[in-house]
């Protein structure tokens, strides 16, 4: 009968070590959350610093253009303050997407615009920054995904349910966000 304390000693570690072991992957998880969740900050930062050149470049060609450049110069600035929910986040981030496209379909209209080595370095950036924003996003959001999967799989869904883990949200806008086309308006044109 000697077996039966080393069995359930044996038994206690076990559970012990399991427990640890979906703990740490959860953790795990997390933690690859928010560090990519960083990466994306940091790249919508990157191209939030870049606006502001872009704008100064357009601006000296086209200054009838003001509403244009007040729309856009509106949606960096809101683009531009920290959201806690990355779905805010992506809609704002579409939003200055959008307006960044309709101050390159105001370039088209300004040839001498489109050959200034100063705009096409400044394009090139942001397209190069565009990139890098949904290579973080999808990053990001395969962690999500891997954070999700641990928190709704039993057995480690008790383990998260216990130690209190929550689920993130995706980095992306939703169905009806993307379907709105972006309105292009230029005065006088």
């Amino acid at each position: 009968m000697s077996w039966i304390p080393a069995a359930s000693t044996l038994a206690v570690l076990l559970g012990v070590s399991w427990l640890a072991g979906v703990y740490n992957q959860l953790v795990r998880a997390r933690n690859a959350c928010e560090e990519s969740w960083a990466d994306i900050e940091t790249e919508l930062r990157r191209r939030y610093d870049l606006v502001p050149n872009l704008v100064g470049t357009v601006r000296g060609y086209a200054v009838h253009e003001r509403s244009v450049l007040k729309l856009f110069c509106e949606a960096r600035a809101a683009a531009g303050v920290h959201h806690d929910s990355p779905v805010v986040q992506a809609r704002e981030a579409l939003d200055l997407d959008s307006k960044v496209q309709q101050l390159f379909a105001l370039a088209e209209r300004y040839p001498e615009l489109k050959t200034s080595a100063r705009f096409q370095e400044l394009h090139d950036l942001l397209t190069d920054s565009e990139d890098r924003i949904q290579r973080a996003r999808r990053f990001y959001n395969a962690n999500v995904r891997e954070l999700v999967n641990c928190i709704e799989s039993f057995p480690s869904s008790l383990v998260a349910h216990v130690f209190g883990f929550q689920e993130r949200e995706y980095f992306a806008v939703s169905a009806d966000d993307a379907a709105v086309p972006s309105e292009v308006r230029f005065r006088g044109g």
